[in-house]
């Protein structure tokens, strides 16, 4: 097999990665041995790293960061709607703000007992469904865009774009409670129309609608407690008509996965959703923690589509 390539994200963790990576390059050699490291510079540029990489060959391509950098190097291995090399394997160095991805995985969050479960794996990947987004862009356009977590829309966007803002310098958790809390003070609920599969569309006051492939969103939210990363289907979560104040007496159910028996929640699956704003108003999305653009948009489960080591 061929050497891994890691795309490291050197402004993870408020910068730590940069500062730290002599060390954190040697603890990764000592576990997984020869590797190709690739720095990104930019927004967006771990997806154009990623792709570049599998068309020149790569068996397995590595993530390290937050779960931003994770979102943009599982989009290097679509291009559009098709796969770049079927069969390519993906995995996750932990060494960002947000975790939630390696939640469900279950995978180490130390990054030398992690390098080694790759190591110790790859030989072994597992199969695991992602999620593709057809989505309008903030100018308008057209766009699509891949996830294997966990995709939302209502406040929980408006929050990515907040937290976004800031410094995260209080690390993921903090930074989500924090950006939520500012966030839901100026949120106005949204009234959607949501189509599940071939059913009829329904008009529905929500909150926010988590789309997931994951359990875990927003700094360690078990937003979608059953989900399963490779049983075909996607966990549709709509919080309802709620404000800020029931919200916030019942966080600690949202973080424990609980909150899904409360009255003003549901929690269905399905392979295609599809979800538009009634009345205009720009409804912001949540991809993975990051911020694309809002609706219309269409989610679907793509099963089986991308192999893991985790």
């Amino acid at each position: 097999m061929n050497p891994p390539v890691v795309i490291v994200n050197p402004n993870a963790a408020g910068g730590q990665t940069r500062a730290r990576w002599a060390q954190l390059e040697a603890s990764i050699r000592d576990a997984i041995g020869d590797f190709q490291p690739l720095f990104t510079e930019r927004p967006g540029h771990a997806t154009d790293l990623c792709r570049r990489a599998l068309r020149d060959g790569a068996d397995l391509v590595v993530a390290m960061g937050g779960d931003g950098t994770i979102n943009e190097v599982v989009n290097g291995f679509f291009d559009g709607r098709t796969q770049v090399r079927p069969g390519a394997a993906f995995a996750v160095l932990p060494a960002g703000t947000g975790g939630d991805f390696v939640k469900t995985t279950g995978a180490p969050r130390i990054l030398a007992d992690a390098a080694r479960a790759i190591a110790e794996g790859r030989a072994h990947p597992r199969t695991i469904d992602a999620g593709r987004l057809t989505f309008t862009t903030d100018d308008g356009a057209t766009e699509v865009r891949h996830f294997i977590n966990v995709a939302s829309f209502g406040v929980s966007g408006e929050v990515d774009r907040c937290v976004n803002r800031s410094s995260k310098a209080l690390g993921g958790k903090a930074s989500f409670f924090i950006a939520t809390i500012r966030a839901s003070l100026g949120w106005r609920n949204a009234r959607c129309r949501i189509r599940l599969d071939d059913g009829a569309p329904v008009e529905k006051v929500i909150y926010t609608v988590a789309v997931a492939n994951g359990r875990y969103f927003g700094g360690g939210m078990k937003i979608a407690p059953d989900a399963q990363l490779d049983d075909g289907k996607l966990d549709v979560v709509t919080i309802g008509d709620v404000g800020f104040a029931t919200m916030a007496l019942k966080s600690r159910r949202v973080y424990a996965g609980t909150h899904v028996d409360l009255p003003f929640v549901t929690a269905e699956r399905a392979r295609k959703v599809h979800a538009e704003s009634v009345d205009g108003r720009a409804v912001f999305l949540d991809v993975d923690g990051e911020a694309p653009g809002r609706l219309p948009a269409t989610f679907e489960v793509l099963p089986g589509a991308l192999a893991v080591i985790a």
